[in-house]
Formats: structure tokens, sequence, C-alpha cells
């Protein structure tokens, strides 16, 4: 599954269970991870164990509609755009 090379994706929820399973699977694929959590330690959790890839974290809370506004502006300022979102 070669077509997520370079595929920017934001995954909210990244900090544990099946978000931080959604990374690191889409991370085996060479896609650009942006990771979002409410749980910042499980967030840098997430991150630590993709060390190497093209991943970064932003604590957010997707039931504030600014954070989640901030959180894509963010994600299209670091990577340049935003392919893909996993809303978990």
């Amino acid at each position: 599954m070669n077509d997520l090379k370079d595929k920017v994706i934001l995954i909210t929820g990244g900090g544990s269970g099946i978000g931080r399973a959604t990374a690191l699977a889409f991370a085996d694929y060479g896609a650009k991870i942006m990771i979002s959590d409410i749980n910042r330690a499980g967030g840098e959790e997430t991150l630590r164990l993709l060390r190497g890839a093209d991943v970064s974290f932003i604590p957010a809370d997707v039931t504030q509609s600014g954070e989640v506004a901030a959180l894509i502006s963010q994600t299209v300022a670091a990577y340049g755009r935003l392919d893909c979102a996993v809303n978990n």
C-alpha cells in the first residue's frame, strides 16, 4: 500500500488505542502524520514510538471548534497541505 507515501494525514485521538495503531500503520506506509489528542502524555508517547517517521503532535480538544480550526491550520502550516483526516 504505497499510495500513502508522502500523504499528509491528521489523526485525532492518536494518543492511544485505535488512533495510535492507525498512526503506526500509516507511518509504515510512508505517510506524514499529524497526531492530535487531548491527552498530551499519550500523544507524546505515540510520537516517541514513531521516532524516525515524519510525524508531529499537537494537543487539542476536538470538542472545541476553535482548537479544531487551529489544528487544521497548524497541520497545513507544518506540511503544506492536508490530504486526509482520521477523526478517531
